[in-house]
């Protein structure tokens, strides 16, 4: 049976999806993540004592972060009461807009089929996903510098984009900090480097522009800062970052290859699809996609501090290169590969035991708790949890549906790809064949 979806309901399918993923529970499960319970409790002051310009937390200053999303969530306790929800309120929304920019995105650069194939892909993948129902900063502040970049891609041809590339490169700032404007900084240098060969890549009115936008935006806490309370905090910040740099803080030392692991296995199904394009020639808005995808693990790897949500900002290039692959290959102009077979096979194997392990580990508490050594740990398994004893099986038909899936694609996959040409000609719905008509 076929069905046939127009454009034009694309962008609502996008933002319905989001809304239906991400809002349900979010309040259901405590805060478990120590930065989730450090932001939320820094909110939770600023509503308490009224006082918005200070970022602290125990009522004491707190030098790490910038006070953006600590807005956005105490503007949420402020409409929703000081909870959980409210804590994950901010990126639920964030993650809606992010899907929806990408589709947005896909659609200026390619087409609407393929903006929904990105979108699809970033809200399908493990991490991308999970971290749209936590209440960590990186959704959001990967969301603005993504932006910064794509408006600098855009400022190439227009030159007032680069306007909106200072705006959001100054909130990346204004949410978690100067790295923002790092990662956007070495992002220009190696495109221009590598792409331009040295030769001019904005005018000096464009820097100019982008300098007094970002500056500005960024300025709207951090010059009331130093005005205010002198450059006390100012200097524990700039510390703080660069121990962060140099030295394993808080116990986060980990391989050079640490990063590489987390986005390999985390950002299943994506990473294995982005493979192929990221070892391929790029033209257009993938260059700078596949230059921010290298600066950002090289990074974070040489970043002696290492934390899984570090690199969470090559969840955008690397998604945009696996929807890349997907759509070249439903058009008919890329191939499957065995590789890319074995590889869904093996890591989707991996998660599916970790989906099995962990509900088996949650019902056996009381048998780990004297090998671990780390009492934070201990204080979190030893919380009381009703398991229905059904969980392991979530991890058993997961993989039997991949394998389904998989197996479907490799028996039928290219006998009906000729439909698929449609995606390079814009049709004005994408086609799909339900399962039993063969196509998966």
């Amino acid at each position: 049976m076929r069905i046939q979806i127009q454009q034009k309901y694309y962008p609502l399918i996008v933002l319905a999806l989001g809304v239906v993923f991400f809002f349900p529970f979010l309040g259901n499960v405590h805060l478990f993540d120590w930065d989730e319970i450090n932001f939320a409790e820094s909110a939770r002051e600023m509503v308490l004592t009224g006082n918005y310009s200070k970022v602290q937390i125990d009522y004491k200053p707190f030098w790490e972060k910038p006070p953006l999303f600590f807005w956005m969530q105490a503007g949420a306790m402020q409409v929703l009461g000081i909870n959980e929800f409210a804590a994950r309120f901010s990126n639920a929304f964030i993650g809606c807009i992010t899907l929806w920019v990408i589709f947005l995105i896909g659609k200026s650069i390619r087409n609407a089929n393929f903006g929904l194939i990105w979108a699809l892909l970033y809200l399908g993948s493990f991490t991308p996903h999970l971290y749209f129902k936590s209440g960590i900063i990186d959704p959001t502040f990967n969301l603005f510098i993504f932006l910064g970049i794509y408006f600098s891609f855009k400022a190439q041809a227009k030159p007032k984009y680069i306007v909106l590339s200072g705006i959001f490169i100054g909130l990346s700032i204004l949410t978690k900090g100067p790295v923002g404007g790092l990662i956007w900084g070495l992002t220009a240098i190696s495109y221009w480097i590598l792409y331009n060969k040295f030769t001019k890549l904005f005018t000096f009115k464009q820097i100019l522009f982008f300098s007094v936008a970002c500056i500005a935006v960024a300025s709207l806490w951090f010059a009331n800062e130093l005005i205010n309370n002198g450059f006390w905090l100012m200097k524990e910040f700039i510390q703080y970052q660069i121990r962060l740099f140099s030295t394993p803080d808080a116990g986060h030392g980990q391989p050079f290859y640490y990063h590489f692991v987390v986005v390999l296995l985390g950002c299943f199904p994506m990473s294995v699809f982005g493979i192929p394009a990221l070892a391929s020639r790029q033209e257009g808005f993938g260059k700078w996609m596949k230059i921010t995808f290298w600066v950002v693990m090289i990074l974070f790897s040489i970043v002696t501090t290492k934390i899984v949500h570090y690199s969470s900002m090559a969840y955008f290039p690397l998604s945009f290169m696996a929807a890349s692959f997907l759509y070249d290959w439903l058009s008919g102009k890329k191939s499957w590969n065995q590789w890319l077979t074995w590889g869904l096979i093996t890591i989707g194997f991996i998660l599916s035991l970790v989906l099995v392990a962990v509900p088996l580990a949650g019902m056996n508490t009381a048998k780990l708790i004297p090998y671990i050594k780390d009492p934070f740990a201990v204080k979190n398994l030893s919380a009381v949890v009703q398991w229905s004893g059904f969980e392991p099986l979530i991890g058993l038909t997961y993989f039997i549906v991949l394998l389904a899936l998989i197996f479907r694609k490799k028996k039928y996959g290219r006998t009906k790809m000729g439909i698929y040409q449609q995606f390079y000609a814009g049709n004005s719905y994408l086609p799909f064949y339900v399962w039993g008509n063969g196509c998966s």
